[in-house]
């Protein structure tokens, strides 16, 4: 079923769980992440990144997206990832995103408020959800960001003024993770998570999950971070597994690459100690 992700991401703050974001480039990795939701009867949260247009357009991720979403037994929201102007963000709601995320974090603070409040207003008149980023989580290589950038960590001090004056429903604050691959586990500021956990109410997001640690997402997870977004792990698992096959036909390939991305949604939903909701 198709919802809006006030609700789960609640239910994940409460029981100390976080939901995977799982970012979908075509309707093959669509269907892998939603068909493994179903299996394992969890939520799951099917995001398409803006910066991804140029592999599948925003009118396609809402056609094949919302149709998986609303024939699934599983609770899925449709999230756009990354939304990096209004416009975009206005059309995603328009086509039928069931929750967005406006990212304003490279604009001053004020700007970032403005900006988050503008889409906040609009997003919230037609029952879809907000999230936004403060601070800024940077990016080693261009997957799912829009481009190569240092980490900004959020200051706690700016935490609840943003989230007053926005009524945001969801933030993703920066604590020491990048989007892409690492050459090492990432150092996680665990301290900063549990200030600024406790100053707001509103579910937390983290960014680049992918190669984390398991123990560094396990112990986000259980402590106050309700989303979790993970792309690169998905297309690196499906990359080896096709490197080490030995296939006869595309069919065969396209198999073990499905087989591959489920894997490593299983394993997250694990790492994340996802409940049903």
């Amino acid at each position: 079923m198709l919802v809006n992700s006030k609700k789960a991401l609640e239910i994940a703050k409460s029981e100390k769980f976080a939901i995977p974001s799982t970012n979908f480039i075509d309707n093959n990795s669509a269907r892998v992440y939603v068909k493994t939701a179903e299996e394992q009867n969890l939520p799951l949260i099917l995001s398409y990144a803006q910066s991804h247009a140029d592999i599948l357009s925003l009118e396609e991720a809402a056609t094949f997206g919302k149709y998986l979403a609303e024939a699934s037994k599983a609770p899925v929201i449709l999230h756009l990832d990354h939304g990096q102007d209004k416009e975009t963000v206005f059309k995603a709601i328009e086509l039928g995103f069931s929750s967005v995320m406006i990212d304003a974090s490279n604009e001053s603070f004020e700007e970032n408020i403005k900006i988050t409040k503008e889409i906040v207003d609009y997003a919230h008149k037609h029952d879809v959800t907000v999230e936004a980023e403060l601070g800024h989580v940077g990016a080693n290589d261009t997957s799912e960001a829009a481009e190569i950038t240092d980490s900004i960590y959020t200051e706690a001090k700016d935490v609840k003024e943003f989230v007053e004056k926005t009524g945001v429903d969801s933030l993703a604050i920066s604590i020491g993770t990048a989007h892409g691959l690492y050459k090492g586990e990432p150092k996680i500021n665990f301290e900063r998570l549990k200030e600024i956990d406790q100053l707001v109410d509103i579910p937390l997001v983290l960014h680049g999950g992918s190669s984390s640690g398991d123990e560094n997402l396990n112990r986000c997870a259980t402590n106050g971070i309700s989303k979790i977004n993970i792309y690169t792990d998905f297309i690196t698992a499906a990359y080896k597994k096709i490197k080490e096959g030995n296939f006869e036909n595309y069919i065969q390939m396209k198999e073990a690459s499905d087989k591959a991305m489920k894997e490593v949604l299983e394993h997250y939903y694990k790492v994340f100690e996802t409940k049903s909701i």
